[in-house]
């Protein structure tokens, strides 16, 4: 399994933030400055990872992740920042931060 946070680290509400892996995707409707949101998954496939969100006055913001590989386990962690891009931090289980 990974386990999977969205932070928002930033000043600004993120509103419908969707995150797709392989085979699925989960997401939440609002994360208000300083909320996280945290999920379980199990990767079933290959593939990236891909955020999509929107924030006031700017929609459909994208960002792509780390490649995930079927049977992978570990954490994900999302960090959205104000002004910056958001942050990804994957450390699979037994090995390095990608």
């Amino acid at each position: 399994m990974i386990t999977a946070t969205l932070a928002n680290r930033g000043q600004t509400p993120v509103s419908l933030v969707e995150l797709d892996y392989p085979s699925a995707s989960f997401g939440v409707q609002q994360l208000k400055p300083g909320e996280e949101y945290h999920y379980r998954f199990k990767v079933i496939g290959n593939g990236a990872t891909n955020l999509t969100w929107s924030q006031p006055s700017k929609a459909d913001q994208k960002s792509s992740g780390p490649v995930l590989h079927e049977g992978d386990e570990g954490s994900l962690t999302v960090t959205f920042r104000a002004d910056a891009p958001p942050l990804w931090d994957f450390r699979r289980k037994g090995g390095d931060a990608h």
